[in-house]
C-alpha cells in the first residue's frame, strides 16, 4: 500500500526544480538523492537528484524533469512511497489520518477540528478550525499535543496560555 510523501508544486527556476507540499513527518530522511518515487497520476517513477530548503519551502530536482516546461506539466502530481517503509515509526501519522480529528483540551473542552498539517523544517503545525470558526496553528510537538488517538478520533492539547484564545476566554 502506498502513501503520499509530497505533492509537486510550482516550478522554481528554469532547470526543472519544483516546490513541494511535504506530507511526511521526516522530509530530510525521505527526500535524499537517489530516492525513487511512484507517482499519482502515473507519470512514471521519479528519481531524486537533489533536495534543498529555500526559506521554509522544500525544493526538489528529479532526473526526469529537466526544464521549467516539464515541471509545470507535472504540477500537482503526488509522490508516493510504500507505507511498509514507515511501519517502524509508531509516533508518525499521515495528513489523511489527522485531518478530521477532534481537538480537545486535556483539561476538558472541545477546541475544534484538525483541518491540515504543515510540515516544517524545524517543527510541524496542526491547523485547527475552532468551534467559533477561526483557524489556529498548533505546534505539533509532544509538549503541546501529548496524545493522538485515531481510534477515538481525537487529539489532546495542552497549549500554553494565549495560543488558542482570541483575546477572550476560549
Amino acid at each position: 500500500m502506498s502513501q503520499v510523501a509530497a505533492r509537486l508544486g510550482k516550478p522554481h527556476g528554469i532547470r526543472g526544480e519544483v516546490t513541494v507540499e511535504v506530507r511526511t513527518d521526516d522530509p530530510d530522511a525521505r527526500f535524499v538523492p537517489g530516492a525513487v518515487f511512484e507517482t499519482d497520476p502515473d507519470i512514471g517513477e521519479l528519481t531524486l537528484e537533489r533536495a534543498r530548503w529555500h526559506r521554509d519551502r522544500l525544493l526538489l530536482t528529479f532526473a526526469q524533469i529537466s526544464d521549467r516546461t516539464r515541471a509545470e506539466e507535472v504540477r500537482n502530481t503526488l509522490l508516493l512511497v510504500d507505507a511498509a517503509d514507515d511501519e517502524d515509526e509508531d509516533d508518525a501519522w499521515t495528513v489523511d489520518e489527522l485531518v478530521g480529528l477532534e481537538a480537545h483540551l486535556e483539561a476538558g473542552g472541545l477546541v475544534g477540528e484538525v483541518t491540515d498539517l504543515t510540515v516544517g523544517a524545524v517543527q510541524d503545525l496542526l491547523h485547527v478550525r475552532t468551534v467559533d470558526g477561526r483557524e489556529v496553528l498548533i505546534p505539533f510537538v509532544e509538549e503541546i499535543v501529548p496524545e493522538v488517538d485515531l481510534e477515538t478520533g481525537r487529539v489532546l492539547l495542552t497549549p500554553p496560555s494565549g495560543l488558542i484564545e482570541d483575546g477572550e476566554d476560549a
